[in-house]
């Protein structure tokens, strides 16, 4: 009797029937029971304590929804308005005038916090304009504001993102702590037909589509082709042989490209992580410590160097009635200049990526350090049981037989890319990264082609990239989803309402500090958290200040400009439901939950000497 080789399957009790072929497929599966199946995969994380939790926290929502009245909120913006040639009122957004259109008197206003306050059911109108007189001898003295109607559930508007970050910490699966996260704030909504009332709005966005096109079918599509072509590995291969050489001089190269790119956010990740990474898996760095450079040189430099359309955005949140240094669109971007050294949390994050470069892992957390050693030692980039966030796919190149990988195959889209985002940010104000990466994907086609690789070859490297980063691109639709709901529902509101103007002077930047922190880290955005927090955090701080009889009231604003700037930095930094820390995870092939970990003890580390620094600030330089 021979043996039989441990793959083939049984036969028939006859010896002689073949196996029909439902029954090759079941007994192939039978043979491989490590591996899991879509269904396992999705319900696996809910077989623990998560579904305890997910069970308590659907209850909790239909609690809210049917128990708990929103407390309604008059959200004030005042701008510096003007009047054109034709006699229009407007004001500037971001360069661009806006016409406002029939202002009413504040006093008649049914958004005004007297109006909502006796509400019994929904506004009748979502935003309105208003005027009011500021002084009472002088008519000319107008002042004009926007008005929404804001509401909250009062500390229940923070169980959504709570459930959501809680869940990817317990099951290390972001899908379904996002999705677990959007249904509860949903049903806190009353929206119980998700598809049709939650997700869909959603996606027909143009943020959604933004993300289809970029992150899905270009980023995507690039790094498939990169993979197919060979040309990520022959520029790695050439770094290594005439700049990097070793792992130390490859961090910094990456750490150089993350301070050149300091538009700042999602461009930022997407470019550098592109990028650098060929070269970082070329000299074994480690996912965890390329995701962390790459994500803390991106939004923190922003800060720092902010030659990008941050004060564009940002100046029109900031104008204070009578304060004279806010007062034109000029004075607020000065004012967001003269700020920058005061962005203590900017400058530390970009230090800390600096040393860990360097390899001084001092201040890095052990995170940082065990996955450091670990890839030195074994080669393993990533941690044994971490699940990546770009496929197996763009791990490795797949060239066909006979076709010659080349270096110019990798720079010439990658000069294209650089040229188009940085001319166009230069030329038009924004940078055009859609067409960068459409660019660079075409170009990169066309060689590929011109090199006599077949366009069936092309094709299939585009499909791998495609499958590398759909994961991760449904990942970030629904952190862009769970975000809008946590602003929706009052998450940012209710924070910055517990501030009080009784607060003591030296006290306000870190509590500033310390909510838009939890603000960004619960809606995964810094830019969303300034239009909440700057409206009430700019003339917060200028009460104070007179309250307190503060000899220089500049400064102080400065430093609490600062602090809201740098505590939303930081809070969408460390959010696992941020785009740019799931983007830093794709780009670099990280598991998400091991960067938001391994980068949230460096980040705290900087935070808490910012906060220091803002403190003593407040008290020397201001009093």
């Amino acid at each position: 009797m021979t043996d039989k080789p441990e793959d083939e399957p049984e036969k028939r009790a006859s010896g002689s029937e073949p196996l029909s072929p439902l029954e090759e497929a079941a007994t192939a599966t039978a043979l491989q029971p490590d591996v899991p199946s879509p269904l396992r995969l999705l319900f696996r994380p809910l077989t623990r304590p998560a579904f305890v939790v997910i069970l308590l926290a659907l209850a909790a929502s239909l609690y809210v929804a049917k128990n708990i009245s929103p407390q309604w909120i008059e959200q004030k913006t005042t701008y510096q308005v003007e009047t054109n040639a034709a006699g229009e009122l407007f004001y500037l957004y971001r360069g661009i005038p806006r016409v406002i259109s029939d202002p009413v008197a504040y006093a008649e206003s049914p958004l005004r916090q007297g109006a909502l306050d006796n509400l019994q059911q929904d506004p009748p109108v979502e935003q309105q304009w208003v005027v009011e007189q500021i002084q009472a001898d002088d008519p000319e003295s107008l002042q004009y504001s926007l008005l929404e109607a804001r509401f909250h559930f009062g500390a229940w508007s923070l169980l959504p993102a709570f459930i959501a970050i809680a869940l990817c910490l317990m099951t290390r699966e972001p899908l379904t702590a996002l999705l677990s996260g959007v249904v509860v704030g949903a049903f806190m909504l009353g929206r119980f037909d998700i598809t049709d009332a939650v997700l869909i709005p959603s996606l027909s966005t143009k943020g959604a589509a933004t993300i289809l096109l970029l992150y899905l079918w270009l980023v995507g599509g690039l790094m498939g082709v990169w993979s197919r072509t060979g040309a990520a590995q022959a520029f790695a291969e050439f770094m290594t042989q005439h700049f990097v050489r070793g792992p130390r001089s490859a961090k910094f190269v990456c750490w150089i490209m993350g301070v050149v790119f300091f538009q700042g956010g999602t461009i930022s990740v997407v470019l550098v992580g592109t990028i650098v990474k060929p070269v970082a898996d070329k000299e074994n760095i480690s996912h965890e410590e390329l995701s962390y450079i790459v994500d803390s040189t991106a939004s923190p430099i922003a800060s720092v160097l902010a030659f990008n359309a941050w004060p564009a955005y940002v100046q029109a949140l900031i104008f204070v009635p009578g304060v004279s240094f806010l007062a034109t669109e000029s004075d607020r971007v000065s004012f967001f200049f003269s700020s920058v050294p005061f962005s203590f949390y900017g400058l530390l994050a970009v230090l800390g990526t600096l040393l860990l470069s360097l390899d001084i892992t001092r201040f890095s957390g052990a995170g940082l350090r065990r996955a450091r050693t670990r890839a030195r030692t074994t080669g393993q980039l990533d941690a044994p049981d971490a699940q990546p966030m770009s496929a197996r796919e763009l791990q490795a190149s797949h060239v066909p037989v006979g076709y010659a990988p080349a270096v110019f195959e990798f720079v010439v889209p990658l000069l294209l890319l650089i040229s188009i985002a940085v001319g166009t940010f230069v030329l038009m104000g924004t940078p055009k990264v859609n067409w960068a990466f459409g660019a660079a994907l075409l170009s990169s086609v066309l060689i590929a082609l011109f090199k006599g690789m077949t366009l069936g070859h092309v094709i299939e490297g585009i499909g791998d990239g495609l499958k590398g980063v759909v994961l991760a691109s449904v990942v970030l639709m629904l952190a862009i989803t769970i975000g809008g709901i946590s602003q929706e529902i009052g998450a940012g509101i209710y924070l910055v309402e517990q501030l009080g103007q009784s607060i003591p002077y030296w006290i306000l930047p870190v509590a500033l500090q310390l909510i838009t922190m939890i603000i960004a880290f619960s809606t995964g955005t810094s830019w969303g958290t300034y239009a909440v927090a700057f409206p009430l955090a700019m003339p917060l701080a200028w009460s104070v200040a007179q309250a307190g009889g503060l000899a220089h009231p500049e400064i102080y604003m400065s430093i609490c400009f600062a602090t809201v700037l740098n505590g939303s930095v930081y809070g969408d930094q460390c959010s696992p439901i941020s785009d740019t820390t799931i983007l830093s995870s794709m780009t670099t092939g990280c598991d998400l939950m091991d960067h938001v970990k391994t980068q949230i003890v460096p980040a705290s580390f900087a935070a808490a000497i910012a906060a220091f620094l803002w403190t003593l600030s407040a008290l020397v330089l201001a009093n």
